[in-house]
């Protein structure tokens, strides 16, 4: 990686771009400390130390602790995350967004259109949840019409922005910006992160303790982005040949080449959808300060994350198992939807291709649903490894959950193989013209 970067800079059109998407995410972290006028920004973090639930931890984690500290930017990329996985569902459902998907450059520029109309419409929405849900209970200093409508137009503009900047530098800098914006903020919370780390594992410890707490820790760091990484490249290749055609007095085709499913083939979104579902009934819970003692804040306690493994309360680690069920069975969704064996087998057969040993047509669909069904599974349970482990660490140990780990380790290193394999492409690309001009 160090070394891409090193190259990269040496090439002037690279580092433009390099530099560009620099000043972008100062602008960005420059916002993140803007507080709203009329919020009162110590509100969340109050909120947080009060309550063991960690409804808030990932949310917060992904906006580089603008939402703790209610900047202009509280509300982050989220509404676009949110819109773009929602209009992508809809996009299988719908055939008229199909279409649209599936007409070029033109259609995909709609698609970019409505993304961006959805994520001011979630936008408003989630802003407005926060101005009124929290307004009376002291996040607004003075609640009234005009605040509250200051702080939901505040937040729905910032959010707006960072999109505009995301779009920015996909176009004028290097990587896919959202995801850079992303992993900007989550990256921003390395700091406290690793003061918590001190605080609970080394602080007043003997220097021997200390040296041994920190090998561990850092092996562990070590060893789940190794593991990680293994999980978003790691992929099975179907080999694939093209039978020959003759064209005039020529020979063509006759190619052999692979399809690559990957073994992570729905990425993150499972653990988002089954967080969602686990987050949203605390979140609406907290709006409407539901007591634990209830029947109702019991159930609520069961499907908080920071709840499970802790040794004095085993019971609520019941929840844990929903958890990996909705992973598993999100996981075996999102692929069922985005990839279609039938389609894929379909183009083989019109292209000339064949799965050796495998007839076209149908049985090929069906040789790639079987592997699929394998596939995923095998990825589903790389996905609970890497998300269980911290939720065990943190209930066992009685720490706060840690930005780099999770869900949030996913995140980062998908979006820093992403942006290394885009530097590397626009050099590439670079050398090609270079020896197509000389």
């Amino acid at each position: 990686m160090l070394t891409t970067l090193r190259n990269a800079f040496k090439v002037k059109d690279v580092r433009k771009k390099l530099l560009y998407t620099f000043m972008m995410l100062v602008v960005i972290r420059f916002g993140s400390n803007l507080p709203i006028p009329g919020v009162n920004t110590t509100f969340f973090k109050n909120l947080f130390a009060k309550q063991s639930g960690d409804a808030f931890g990932f949310f917060n984690a992904i906006t580089g602790g603008s939402f703790e500290n209610m900047s202009v930017l509280a509300l982050s990329i989220t509404p676009y995350i949110t819109s773009s996985i929602i209009i992508q569902l809809l996009t299988i459902a719908i055939p008229a967004l199909e279409e649209l998907q599936q007409d070029g450059e033109d259609g995909r520029k709609k698609i970019v259109e409505y993304t961006r109309y959805l994520t001011i419409a979630l936008a408003l929405l989630q802003s407005s949840a926060m101005a009124i849900g929290f307004g009376k209970q002291d996040l607004l200093l003075h609640y009234t019409i005009k605040s509250v409508v200051v702080t939901i137009f505040t937040m729905t503009a910032g959010s707006a922005f960072l999109m505009w900047i995301g779009e920015r530098i996909t176009e004028n800098g290097v990587g896919n910006g959202i995801s850079i914006v992303l992993l900007l903020n989550i990256l921003s919370s390395l700091p406290n992160d690793f003061k918590n780390l001190y605080e609970r594992f080394l602080k007043d410890q003997t220097v021997a303790r200390m040296v041994v707490a920190a090998v561990i820790i850092l092996a562990f760091i070590i060893i789940m982005v190794i593991f990680t990484i293994i999980l978003q490249d790691a992929e099975r290749r179907i080999p694939v040949q093209y039978s020959s055609k003759t064209q005039g007095r020529r020979s063509v085709g006759g190619t052999s080449s692979h399809i690559p499913l990957k073994v992570n083939t729905a990425g993150v979104i499972p653990v988002i959808f089954a967080s969602s579902i686990f987050s949203t009934p605390i979140v609406i819970g907290q709006f409407l300060q539901i007591n634990n003692g209830s029947i109702v804040g019991e159930i609520l306690t069961y499907m908080n994350s920071s709840m499970w493994f802790k040794p004095e309360a085993p019971k609520y680690s019941i929840g844990l198992i929903v958890y990996i069920i909705l992973i598993v069975l999100f996981a075996y969704f999102y692929t069922s939807i985005t990839f279609n064996p039938l389609e894929v087998a379909n183009n083989m057969k019109k292209s000339g291709g064949f799965v050796p040993g495998i007839r076209p047509g149908k049985p090929t669909s069906d040789y790639f649903s079987k592997i699929l069904s394998h596939i995923i599974i095998i990825g589903a349970t790389g996905l609970i490894i890497v998300c269980i482990i911290p939720i065990i660490i943190s209930g066992l140990f009685n720490i706060s959950r840690l930005s780099f780990t999770g869900t949030s380790l996913i995140i980062i290193v998908g979006v820093v193989l992403e942006t290394i394999k885009a530097i590397e492409s626009q050099m590439l690309v670079r050398n090609y013209r270079g020896f197509l001009l000389d």
